[in-house]
């Protein structure tokens, strides 16, 4: 985790006392049940909760000593616990293994993790909206290969914004219910030592479903699903930011990031305005996409467990979550802010001299009963001097000046086909489709 890229909510959630506050929690609620079966004293559950109650500071540092001798974390903290509340806590851990910990508290704080993710995503989509419905009907240029195409609006681009974070969303809530998933199970995952009402009883304390078959522990098929939406989310974002990163382009500058009083473009160009946002935006994305790799790799252990799966998630676990938390706060400001330049959409739509407006004469001329190869051909053999005056010549002069045209077409009919307004006819309908 890099404190640059991290927000304190999330941060929180993958701190050792954190951790090690989930691990209590989940000793505590099994004790509890393992007193109501008769399996140990009701009296041990009723020592945790006491010694709980009194908001105990979590001894990092002194469990970290335990552990330098002990070489295991689970026992180091059961130790440190015991110190705490006496000889009660004997009864702490019945019949369990520290997968049952361990992989319980994980999932716990991707649930936690996917919870504030949903919020920055409920943030972003807020934000998207509200800049779509302001340039809802602003006219710019759609590119494909990055070419002058056909008209769109600006308006149009931020809803497939929002339908595509809409989609991500939708991925996440499913991630979270599938990652969301308690395993008290033992041993090798038979219950021999523990009764699965143990299980049950900390799933429903924890807010947790049931893993069916852990094997001692939960199958890693389902973190797998949780990193792959991660990195998803993060190509949506890559997305976005690519397309501002093209539009400040200084050729084209149809929109840019906000550039704040006192900001400083370049060390040695006082004159430079960069896309330094949506840059650090695209690398935080190759971050988090690179972390699900790891994730599916983790799905083949060996046996009913290994612990090749341990490290990996030391890292991804916090380091996928907090960089993607911070990306899409980051994302969420740059549209709140981002500066949208209508008369430069204008300029650049109408440099290429009507090009964006060929299909509509090429359609009207096969419509005329001009076949579509010689359509083509009229429409092109025009465009193509447009295109090598590089917009100094206009395609609608052109056209009504070719005889083979105006055969076709009279003036009006092709002076017809170069309004503007006509490609946003459906943009109303789009907008329901996406906004509802």
């Amino acid at each position: 985790m890099v404190p640059r890229y991290a927000r304190p909510a999330m941060s929180a959630i993958w701190e050792p006392e954190a951790r090690y506050r989930i691990w209590f929690e989940i000793e505590a609620h099994a004790t509890e049940k393992l007193g109501e079966l008769g399996v140990v004293p009701k009296s041990a559950a009723k020592a945790l909760w006491d010694w709980w109650a009194t908001d105990p500071v979590i001894d990092v540092e002194a469990i970290d000593a335990i552990e330098a001798v002990t070489k295991h974390d689970v026992i180091a903290f059961l130790t440190w616990v015991a110190e705490q509340v006496g000889d009660e806590a004997r009864f702490m851990h019945q019949g369990m293994t520290s997968s049952d910990v361990l992989d319980t508290t994980l999932a716990v704080q991707l649930a936690r993790s996917a919870d504030l993710l949903l919020e920055d995503l409920d943030l972003l989509l807020a934000a998207i909206k509200r800049r779509a419905e302001e340039h809802k009907y602003t006219p710019t240029i759609g590119r494909s290969h990055g070419i002058h195409a056909e008209p769109v609006t600006f308006g149009l681009k931020l809803a497939q914004a929002y339908a595509e974070f809409a989609r991500c969303r939708k991925r996440l809530v499913a991630a979270r219910e599938e990652i969301a998933t308690c395993a008290i199970s033992g041993a090798v995952g038979t219950f021999a030592n523990i009764d699965p009402q143990v299980e049950a009883h900390v799933a429903e304390r924890l807010g947790l479903q049931i893993e069916p078959v852990s094997t001692q522990v939960i199958p890693r098929d389902r973190h797998a699903m949780y990193f792959a939406v991660l990195g998803v989310i993060a190509s949506s974002i890559e997305r976005v930011a690519i397309e501002v990163r093209h539009l400040q382009r200084t050729e084209v500058l149809e929109a840019e990031e906000y550039f704040s009083p006192g900001q400083k473009g370049s060390s040695a160009m006082p004159h430079k305005r960069n896309p330094i946002l949506t840059e650090n935006l695209t690398g935080q994305a190759r971050m988090i996409r690179a972390y699900a790799l790891p994730a599916m790799e983790n799905v083949a252990l060996w046996h009913e467990r290994d612990i090749s799966h341990s490290s990996v998630e030391r890292f991804i676990g916090p380091d996928a979550t907090i960089t993607l938390d911070f990306a899409l706060a980051r994302l969420t400001g740059v549209i709140d802010k981002l500066l949208i330049y209508p008369e430069r959409m204008q300029k650049n739509l109408d440099r290429m001299g009507g090009l964006v407006h060929s299909q509509r004469v090429l359609l009207a001329l096969t419509q005329a009963g001009v076949s579509r190869e010689d359509a083509y051909r009229l429409v092109q053999r025009n465009a193509m001097q447009v295109w090598e005056s590089d917009g100094e010549k206009s395609l609608l002069d052109l056209l009504k000046a070719d005889s083979e045209v105006t055969a076709a077409l009279s003036e009006a009919e092709i002076e017809d086909k170069f309004d503007l307004d006509y490609h946003f006819k459906q943009v109303d309908f789009i907008f329901d489709r996406v906004f509802g």
